[in-house]
């Protein structure tokens, strides 16, 4: 993978398009991190997502590649709108990054689109991923996004794929007792993907899907 670098034209003008967003006060990837807009009012969540839907849709897929080349905030973005578009054509990708580890905080969008897209093909970049991070204790980052992405995967197409990971003492209870604040597993994702859904009829009418070039 390049990286191109911080003054290439098409990245700067993906950027301000797509991850800081000009139209808003805060840029699109503030609201993306940890999924912040699903804890906002309504009258600040629905304009976010109304605008986010349109963006999904309106970017084009080398424009996302050259976000999923740059640095973590350009990479959570692209990966939410991949999801929102649900443009399955960047599975392995997304699967490669997200095994990868590269960046903190951008691997929360990757685990968001594999779930959206919510196939046994997505199942095995998520396992892939949890065996091989579970195994890392002093791997923090989000692995609580993983095994929720999972277990809404398993949800969609009955399988499951997190049940030996959540074995009583298996992979998810050994990495989580060594953390400094344990928690049980949570389907959070469940919610995302609804929200997602529910986002391409904002306003009482759905989207009209853009050409894309």
């Amino acid at each position: 993978m390049r990286f191109p670098r911080a003054s290439d034209p098409e990245l700067l003008d993906a950027i301000d398009r797509y991850v800081k967003s000009a139209t808003q006060e805060v840029g699109r990837y503030l609201h993306l991190l940890h999924a912040n807009f699903a804890r906002d009012e309504e009258s600040e969540r629905t304009p976010f997502l109304r605008s986010l839907s349109a963006a999904a849709q309106e970017i084009t897929d080398e424009e996302l590649e050259i976000l999923l080349e740059s640095e973590w905030r350009s990479r959570l973005t692209a990966a939410w709108l991949i999801g929102f578009d649900r443009r399955e054509h960047f599975r392995d990708i997304l699967g490669d990054l997200l095994l990868a580890g590269q960046f903190c905080f951008s691997g929360q969008g990757y685990r968001f689109a594999l779930a959206r897209f919510g196939t046994d093909e997505d199942a095995l970049h998520l396992t892939a991923y949890l065996d091989r991070y579970l195994q890392r204790p002093d791997c923090q980052y989000d692995q609580h996004w993983a095994i929720s992405a999972l277990l809404h995967v398993d949800s969609r197409t009955g399988s499951e794929h997190a049940a030996r990971i959540l074995v009583s003492g298996g992979l998810w209870d050994q990495w989580n007792e060594a953390q400094f604040r344990p928690s049980t597993p949570s389907r959070f994702i469940d919610e995302l993907c609804a929200i997602a859904i529910d986002s391409t009829t904002i306003g009482g009418r759905s989207p009209v899907r853009q050409e894309r070039v």
